[in-house]
């Protein structure tokens, strides 16, 4: 898998975007430990941090600044291409993950392959891939989790089995806010054989009542991408 050049290019001098940007990503779904409550995970800085359908960033090592900020790791990630957040899904790391649409909002930092911003919208839930290679219908214990939250995986109709699930639709209906599920038909199942710098600026806030047109948010690519300028810029 390729990796995002080191070098992100931030807005345009003057850059003021009438409306927010769409993206995709990939994140973890959880559940609460009664079950009344569902959310989302990060792939990596954002893992132990659960959000909702509307989520603000939050910096894990220093709350007094904002999100994103230079030099720091912190914010949302999303990739502007559909085709980069599925190549992310198929990192062994990434293969429970969700693809998802979201909005971005807010500040942000610029990349050539997507943004680092600071307030999101779930819009839509576009592919959930079951570790055998089928469409996910359901998301089933994951084995591992967080503190009052365990880790959901998407399963296929055939190997959920007897184990206790959740639909998709009983998954978003958990939810905070309404999240659309893309069609099963929608989604990549591939055959075996083919598996084989920064200036910040403001965006516009996503409305509460905007329909989902979205963004989905792979925050590993983009990570490598803010280790490899900093790297560049240490051995200068």
């Amino acid at each position: 898998m390729s990796r995002l050049p080191s070098w992100p290019a931030g807005p345009a001098k003057g850059e003021h975007p009438d409306r927010p940007f769409t993206g995709y990503k990939l994140a973890h779904a959880v559940v609460s430990a009664d079950g009344l409550h569902t959310g989302f995970v990060g792939l990596t800085l954002g893992a132990t941090r659960v959000y909702g359908v509307v989520g603000d960033a939050a910096c894990v090592w220093n709350h007094r600044h904002l999100p994103p900020r230079r030099w720091c790791g912190c914010g949302f990630y999303c990739l502007h291409d559909l085709a980069d957040a599925r190549s992310l899904g198929c990192a062994t790391e990434n293969r429970t993950a969700l693809l998802l649409e979201v909005t971005a909002s807010g500040r942000y930092i610029r990349y050539e392959r997507g943004l680092r911003y600071s307030r999101q919208r779930v819009g839509a839930i576009l592919e959930a891939t079951c570790g055998c290679g089928r469409s996910g219908v359901a998301l089933t214990d994951a084995g591992s989790g967080l503190v009052g939250w365990r880790h959901l995986a998407p399963t296929c109709g055939s190997c959920v089995g007897g184990r206790p699930a959740l639909t998709l639709r009983d998954f978003t209906a958990r939810l905070d806010g309404p999240v659309r599920i893309a069609p099963v038909a929608s989604a990549v199942t591939l055959p075996m054989n083919a598996l084989g710098a920064q200036d910040t600026a403001d965006l516009p806030q996503a409305s509460a009542a905007e329909s989902p047109i979205a963004v989905l948010t792979a925050e590993i690519a983009l990570l490598h991408a803010r280790l490899d300028d900093l790297q560049s810029r240490l051995d200068r």
